[in-house]
């Protein structure tokens, strides 16, 4: 996961774990891809923010979708908070910076968020599922104590299954092939033997995205069968309702759809290039095609902690007019109050 070694490095002069002066040496073209990180994370952070305050604070805006959505962005939180920065350290200098601890930590949350993420996905689709396809029991599920203990449960299990990469995670020695350097870098198991890096690398493929992403195309397939009779089944004249019902239906199922394409557009290339390094796990790839490569991916996965929002914000007019009035503060709390008590009670007559 290092870059490759500058001929011409900037040394300079950083505290350690410790307290002690340490010299490192900074890997200028580096600086450039650290800043496209740092550009991530500050709109990631406003994105996300600007979300949970939007679907939390708005009583209008408290749906089912939305409510989960307000988890999905606090895991997006904690990645671009967490490990966003210890990514991009990677390429500014040519040591590990974090220490045993920050090794075991920062692959845990990582997992952990990334898990999140598509489990979050998976339950959208489900929600989206029950509203579409059975929508006399959809009432059931929208109780916001129901809504919390799934949205718990996804957290619970994404830190279970996240608990394997914080026991192996590890600093460990490699040699590059052509030069035959050492470096030391953190990694999730040792240089030595070939079975481990093949089931680590083939096992978060499958539960964190194949599995996953086959589950939430079943359920689309269902939702799309309704869909298709629903419309055939409806008479053309009158049912204004039913046909607005339908409406909102569709615009909901596209918007989760839309997200779970993002998701599989950003980490498709990370999980790739992962494969690939654990099936080639007995030399380490130096090249400039797969330094770039690994680049690419590893900043479209972190992309996608922070497009949900704006994505939302496109396909939502609701949702784009009060996040203004969040991101702007042009309205104050009391005033939002007032707002929805006013809708609510035009929806109520």
């Amino acid at each position: 996961d290092c870059p490759p070694q500058n001929p011409c490095p900037l040394p300079v002069v950083l505290l350690d774990s410790t307290g002690d002066q340490h010299e490192y040496n900074i890997w200028l073209p580096g600086v450039g891809i650290a800043a496209v990180y740092g550009m991530i994370i500050i709109v990631g952070l406003v994105g996300n923010i600007t979300l949970m305050k939007t679907c939390l604070l708005v009583k209008s805006m408290r749906t089912v979708p939305n409510l989960f959505l307000s988890s999905l962005a606090l895991g997006d939180l904690l990645l671009l908070v967490t490990c966003a920065p210890v990514d991009a350290s990677r390429y500014l200098v040519d040591e590990w910076l974090f220490g045993r601890v920050g090794c075991k930590l920062i692959p845990f949350i990582q997992l952990t968020s990334v898990g999140v993420s598509v489990f979050t996905l998976t339950a959208l689709s489900a929600d989206r599922y029950k509203a579409i396809v059975t929508p006399l029991d959809s009432h059931r599920s929208s109780a916001t104590l129901s809504i919390c203990f799934r949205a718990g449960v996804i957290w619970l299990l994404s830190v279970t299954l996240a608990i394997p990469e914080a026991v192996f995670s590890d600093l460990h020695t490699f040699t590059t092939s052509n030069t035959n350097e050492t470096f030391v870098t953190c990694a999730p198991y040792p240089h030595a033997g070939e079975l481990h890096p093949k089931i680590h690398s083939t096992a978060s493929f499958l539960i964190f995205y194949i599995i996953p992403l086959f589950i939430i195309s079943v359920y689309y397939c269902f939702i799309a069968r309704s869909l298709v009779r629903s419309s055939v089944d409806l008479p053309t004249e009158g049912h204004l309702h039913l046909q607005r019902q339908i409406k909102s239906r569709k615009r909901l199922a596209k918007t989760v759809l839309v997200f779970v394409g993002l998701f599989a557009v950003c980490w498709l290339p990370s999980h790739v290039i992962y494969l690939y390094r654990s099936y080639h796990y007995d030399q380490v790839d130096t090249s400039l095609a797969h330094f770039i490569a690994s680049v690419c991916a590893r900043i479209l996965a972190f992309t996608n902690s922070c497009v949900n929002p704006f994505a939302l914000y496109l396909m939502s007019k609701s949702f784009s007019k009060h996040f203004n009035k969040q991101l702007l503060c042009c309205t104050s709390p009391r005033q939002l109050y007032s707002q929805n008590s006013v809708s609510t009670n035009i929806t109520t007559v």
